[in-house]
């Protein structure tokens, strides 16, 4: 097929960058890509690896002649960066980004932009814990949701060829507020990742008094919050800084839930406890039935040894 665009060029060479550089290529939807990386370290692995096309020191250098500028830094660094590619965009270029957090992200990004370039923010909701230039891989967005955040007077063309690559790399694509998306994020992924940290937190002093049995004797459940637990701190320091009052508004809540169950338990409410897991329950079987996740078990038996 004929390429969507020219050039794209990603700021930030991690694991959704590199998942979106391979799958570009995989498919042959843009005729070349570029890169760059605040660290020299990561530019170089990036180079070694084949990322993109060309590997370049700054994001100025990266943006010139680009039709697509994806922004793949932590979120805390979009305003910086888009100040400093402003001067360097071209004319007609789309600017977005793939932030979890898009309300900051439109507040910190958008005043720097010129008037004739299109900023369409996105944020796609696939990723692992593993972070860096190795770390992506093209299947990454196959039937996950990319929810883009169109501002007032997107240039629909613009915006249909933007959702036309994310569809091309795998995606379901919807289109969401950015003040809606940020309170769906806080429940689906925010609050749940500063509830894992905590646990694993818990775990690490509990570790301290039991020799390493929390870690020898680890179930599924706590398994899986170190997983969680294990994703890239910079990002998420940056996405609870900018996404404080969703965030807090929703672990208002869970604080009041496990009130209730922690009141359950101390009473004897086995019933309450019935009721509650059962409700929750239904949950998990919505996101199977959505594709977004198997019910087959694996219990680490997928794991190397």
């Amino acid at each position: 097929m004929t390429a969507l665009y020219k050039k794209v060029a990603f700021i930030g060479l991690g694991l959704i960058a590199g998942s979106m550089a391979r799958a570009i290529r995989r498919d042959h939807l843009a005729d070349q890509l570029v890169g760059t990386a605040r660290s020299a370290s990561t530019r170089e692995t990036a180079r070694d690896i084949g990322f993109c096309d060309e590997i370049v020191e700054t994001p100025a250098q990266a943006v010139k002649d680009a039709d697509l500028v994806v922004l793949a830094v932590p979120v805390g660094a979009m305003g910086d960066v888009a100040r400093e590619i402003a001067p360097h965009l071209e004319p007609g270029a789309v600017v977005t980004d793939v932030g979890s957090v898009k309300r900051a992200v439109i507040d910190a990004v958008a005043p720097h932009l010129p008037a004739n370039v299109h900023f369409i923010p996105g944020h796609p909701l696939a990723g692992t814990e593993h972070t860096g230039p190795n770390a992506g891989f093209a299947e990454l967005f196959e039937n996950r949701f990319l929810l883009l955040v169109p501002l007032p007077g997107t240039d629909e063309h613009e915006l249909a060829r933007l959702k036309l690559l994310w569809e091309k790399m795998g995606s379901q694509v919807e289109f969401m507020d950015a003040d809606h998306h940020d309170l769906v994020l806080a429940v689906t992924s925010h609050a749940p990742h500063l509830i894992a940290y905590t646990m694993v937190g818990v775990a690490d002093d509990l570790r301290r008094v039991t020799d390493s049995e929390v870690i020898k004797y680890s179930a599924a459940g706590f398994r899986d919050f170190t997983r969680i637990a294990a994703s890239d701190p910079t990002m998420w320091r940056d996405v609870f800084m900018n996404n404080k009052d969703a965030t807090l508004e929703i672990l208002g809540r869970f604080t009041e839930e496990l009130f209730a169950l922690q009141r359950a338990i101390r009473t004897g409410d086995g019933d309450l406890l019935h009721d509650y897991f059962t409700r929750t329950r239904a949950i998990r079987r919505g996101i199977i039935e959505a594709g977004q996740d198997t019910d087959a078990p694996d219990f680490g038996r997928g794991l190397k040894r």
